[in-house]
């Protein structure tokens, strides 16, 4: 019996000489569409090299950044000076979801010092009619919008924009006139009560 060799399968001409775990390797081109990507892609990244780091032509993103970070600060500082000057004609909203948004606000900011049912607690009692500082709501808003940080009361113009002070100002008027458990005595007694001009 002659040995005879099995003659070997045509090489596809694809097909590279590596294997690894009986897989083969083909040596495909890549789609013209992905290459031509590519080659943009490079271009691109030159002419933003040139124009950014090599020309100066626009600012670099730390500096985009300062520009952007400066006129958000001239809209905020005039939205709170519109929110300012209509202090006086300003009224309590009685539209439960601003105030549903003053009491999540309050909750989380006010309620440390004033606790949930404005008894008060580091800050005074918003329930009786001896307030420190006026009891208008336009004393109310001006005293949350520039704090009193002698007593420890933070100015909230800084986090809160202007539509949350108003819905937790507005909440806040709700306690006036209620009867909390142990509430902090009345911190404003040499003054005449104050009525509550919104009940």
């Amino acid at each position: 019996m002659s040995d005879m060799k099995k003659p070997e399968e045509p090489k596809d001409p694809l097909l590279l000489d590596h294997e690894a775990d009986g897989i083969r390797e083909l040596d495909n081109n890549l789609p013209r569409w992905w290459v031509w990507l590519f080659y943009i892609c490079i271009l691109q990244a030159v002419g933003y090299m040139l124009y950014y780091h090599v020309f100066n032509a626009g600012p670099l993103q730390a500096a985009e950044y300062q520009i952007e970070t400066e006129e958000g600060e001239k809209v905020k500082l005039a939205a709170q000076a519109k929110f300012e000057s209509s202090l006086a004609t300003l009224q309590p909203s009685t539209d439960p979801e601003i105030l549903g948004r003053g009491q999540q606000s309050y909750e989380l900011n006010c309620a440390p010092c004033h606790r949930s049912d404005g008894g008060g607690l580091v800050g005074p009692n918003l329930c009786d009619d001896f307030w420190i500082h006026g009891s208008s709501f336009a004393d109310n808003l001006n005293i949350i919008i520039n704090g009193f940080p002698v007593k420890g009361m933070l100015a909230w113009k800084e986090s809160m924009q202007p539509a949350e002070i108003y819905a937790v100002a507005s909440y806040i008027q709700k306690f006036r006139g209620t009867s909390p458990p142990n509430p902090k005595p009345p911190e404003n007694t040499d003054q005449p009560e104050q009525p509550n001009e919104f009940e």
